[in-house]
């Protein structure tokens, strides 16, 4: 099955990451050679994506399109559309997935949170495609998490047995905690969705946090029992903390220049 539409939010303040984002934003952050927004692209084109919606807020709208656009496509993006939409409030992830709403349309699509990028050689959204019934369930992407990453992440509630990295999911909690998550399975930021979500979303209200939750739109998609999951071999990296860039950057700078780089650090 093609999905030719991807979602990246990319919205984000960058608390995490000040001062380096007090003027650049969260998504152009460099990670190596390039912005993390970037990578992002670049994984939904090698998924067969034609089209990159990505999620920015007002500081940073006219410099993505800037860097994806001026003096035309970067080299590897001549066959993917980006084209940035203006979250005006930071209202939370659901409400960013929801701006996308009138370009998706009735379409399936990936959705991908630019603060995460996947290793090389690890890409997923193919065995989230795989796994979607030709885009008529969504495919949430986990990996299985320690204690302390439970009060950090979505968690999924399980609803079959897994099969081949895939199972069936009966919901998802936002953030639940060791004492109240019902799995250790965790979200972690790729998804294929059914246009349903979006029908979701715009009716959903505030939830943990006082945000627009993507995970309690996830939760009414595993009660209407059309939800599976697939369990990723690898952690995505995770550029939305120094610690975290600075691994990312060392992982991808040996995958790009090889290990002889670091030689004498």
């Amino acid at each position: 099955m093609s999905i030719d539409v991807a979602v990246i939010p990319a919205a984000g303040r960058g608390t995490r990451m000040r001062p380096a984002t007090r003027v650049v934003p969260k998504a152009l952050i460099t990670v190596v050679d390039r912005p993390a927004i970037q990578y992002a692209v670049e994984e939904a084109a090698r998924a067969g994506a034609k089209e990159a919606i990505v999620i920015v807020d007002l500081d940073a709208g006219h410099l993505v399109a800037q860097h994806f656009n001026l003096g035309g496509a970067l080299p590897g993006l001549e066959g993917i559309h980006v084209r940035p939409v203006v979250q005006e409030e930071p209202l939370g992830l659901g409400h960013a997935v929801g701006e996308a709403a009138h370009m998706v349309g009735d379409r399936p699509f990936y959705c991908l949170l630019s603060d995460n990028i996947v290793r090389p050689g690890f890409d997923v959204l193919p065995q989230l495609a795989a796994g979607s019934d030709d885009g008529t369930v969504s495919v949430v992407c986990l990996r299985r998490l320690h204690d302390a990453m439970l009060s950090r992440y979505g968690v999924v509630i399980p609803a079959s047995d897994v099969e081949q990295d895939l199972l069936d999911l009966a919901g998802a909690v936002e953030k639940p905690g060791v004492a109240e998550a019902p799995s250790r399975l965790g979200l972690v930021g790729r998804y294929l969705f059914t246009p349903e979500i979006l029908a979701i979303l715009d009716k959903l209200p505030p939830g943990f946090g006082g945000e627009i939750q993507l995970t309690d739109a996830i939760n009414q998609l595993g009660q209407a029992g059309r939800l599976r999951g697939h369990i990723a071999d690898e952690d995505l990296l995770d550029v939305g903390t120094p610690e975290g860039l600075l691994q990312a950057s060392v992982c991808l700078g040996r995958h790009r220049f090889g290990p002889q780089v670091f030689d004498g650090f």
